[in-house]
């Protein structure tokens, strides 16, 4: 379980909307053995997790350019690439909701699988560019081809910012200690001195 340094807030003393939130994760979360940590400490600053879900969630992740399916596929790869827990039990219901079938959830690690697209695998090789473990991670010729065969530059665009922001928003959740983490998180905070 987490254990963050931030202070908690009790559900009672939360912003109504931020305890809506919390209400619908803690619910999900409490269901699958997790918890609902990041939305008690996320609390402190209710107008920042509101600007989180309006203007990222709201505006561009299910607004935006490229529709929600792809954008689901590209979370819930990067969400099980970087091991965390909180994410992957909340991402695979949003993803089975905008259509991404129980075979392609169960393969979401290979690309190759025959589950796939050829749009699907271009975003699936992009999440894997945009991931907290690839250091070297690069926007290459071939990709762009791939990815230009399914969308436009602006579309690229949007989802190269979305995997950014999701992957900083993991780097986040990870060194605050907000979420769960599984074995394969790349993010293992060193001992305390």
């Amino acid at each position: 379980m987490p254990n963050p340094l931030l202070s908690r807030v009790a559900p009672e003393s939360m912003d109504d909307r931020v305890r809506e939130a919390y209400e619908h994760s803690h619910s999900l979360q409490k269901r699958k053995n997790g918890d609902a940590t990041f939305f008690e400490i996320g609390a402190n600053a209710p107008e920042v997790l509101n600007w989180y879900f309006e203007n990222f969630y709201g505006k561009l992740f299910y607004g935006g350019r490229v529709d929600t399916r792809t954008k689901e596929l590209l979370r819930y790869r990067l969400s099980m690439t970087h091991g965390c827990a909180f994410c992957n039990k909340g991402n695979i219901e949003d993803a089975r909701k905008a259509g991404v079938t129980e075979t392609q959830l169960a393969n979401i690690m290979d690309k190759d699988h025959t589950a796939f697209s050829e749009k699907d695998r271009a975003v699936m090789e992009l999440a894997s560019e945009m991931s907290l473990p690839n250091m070297n991670g690069q926007l290459t010729p071939k990709l762009y081809a791939s990815l230009c065969n399914h969308f436009d530059d602006g579309e690229i665009f949007e989802l190269g910012l979305v995997a950014g922001i999701l992957t900083g928003a993991a780097k986040f959740l990870f060194v605050f200690d907000l979420v769960e983490r599984e074995t394969n998180c790349p993010i293992t905070p060193l001992p305390t001195k």
